[in-house]
C-alpha cells in the first residue's frame, strides 16, 4: 500500500523538509518531487521521482546530467508524468545547463585551448548528437559571439565553410574558433574533421579571417586539431 504524502510527518515531506532544513538535506528524488509537485492515486511525487532516476544507465552512477538527455516523450513513459510535468522537467534541466555556463561570457578572453574547453565542456560533453559552434573573436581574442552552426547525428556534424564564416563576415570579425563535440566521448579528431578544417581554413584566409583553432570536445576530454598535444 502506497503511503500518501500527507500521511508522512512534516519533517519527511519534501516541501516542509526544504523549508525547515535547507535544500542540501534533500535527496535527488525529493528535489525532483518538488518539481513534479503532485503524484497520483497510486504513487507519491517522490515515488515518481524515483522512477525517473531509475531510468539512468549503470554507467552514469550518481550523475544527474542524464536527465538533460531525456526527451519529453521519455519522461511521459512513466505513468503519472504527463506532458505538463515532462515540460517542467525539461525546462528545469535547461536552466541547470545554462546556469553552468560562465558569467559574462562575452567578456571572456581566449588564451589557450583549455579556455575553449572550459567554456563549452559542460554544455557539449553529454550531447547525443554532434553540435558545431563558432566562437567569434575580436583582434584581442575577446569573445564577441558564440553561435551554433550545425547539428548532426551521433557521428558527424556537417561543416560547410559558408555557414561557419557567415556571421563573422557580417560582424567584420577578424578571428574565429571552431568547436564541435563527439557523442562517443572520445575527442580524437576524425579524418572528416581534418578535411573539413582544411576547407574552412582556406576559405577563411580568402575572407581575411583567421581560424585560430578547431577544438573537439569529448566526455571530460578535448583535443585541438591545431596542436598535437592538448
Amino acid at each position: 500500500m502506497t503511503v500518501k504524502m500527507k500521511e508522512l510527518p512534516l519533517s519527511e515531506r519534501p516541501y516542509e523538509k526544504l523549508e525547515m532544513y535547507g535544500t542540501q538535506t534533500l535527496s535527488n528524488s525529493e528535489l525532483l518531487a518538488i518539481i513534479i509537485k503532485s503524484g497520483t492515486k497510486e504513487e507519491t511525487s517522490v515515488g515518481l521521482a524515483q522512477k525517473i532516476l531509475a531510468l539512468k544507465s549503470n554507467t552514469t552512477k550518481d550523475d544527474l546530467r542524464f536527465l538533460q538527455e531525456l526527451s519529453i516523450e521519455e519522461f511521459m513513459k512513466i505513468k503519472g508524468i504527463g506532458k505538463v510535468k515532462a515540460i517542467q522537467l525539461k525546462a528545469v534541466c535547461e536552466l541547470a545547463k545554462r546556469m553552468s555556463r560562465p558569467i559574462d561570457i562575452l567578456k571572456t578572453k581566449i588564451r589557450t585551448t583549455q579556455d575553449v574547453a572550459d567554456l563549452l565542456m559542460s554544455e557539449l560533453r553529454y550531447e547525443k548528437r554532434e553540435i558545431a559552434k563558432v566562437i567569434i573573436l575580436n583582434s584581442q581574442n575577446i569573445i564577441l559571439k558564440i553561435i551554433d552552426i550545425s547539428y548532426g547525428g551521433t557521428s558527424y556534424a556537417f561543416l560547410e565553410p559558408k555557414e561557419v564564416l557567415l556571421e563573422a563576415i557580417k560582424m567584420q570579425a577578424p578571428k574565429i574558433i571552431l568547436v564541435h563535440n563527439h557523442p562517443s566521448g572520445d575527442p580524437k579528431p576524425s579524418k572528416q574533421d581534418y578535411r573539413a578544417t582544411d576547407r574552412i581554413y582556406e576559405a577563411a584566409q580568402v575572407m581575411g579571417i583567421e581560424l585560430l583553432d578547431h577544438v573537439v570536445i569529448g566526455d571530460g576530454r578535448f583535443e585541438s586539431l591545431f596542436q598535437k598535444n592538448t
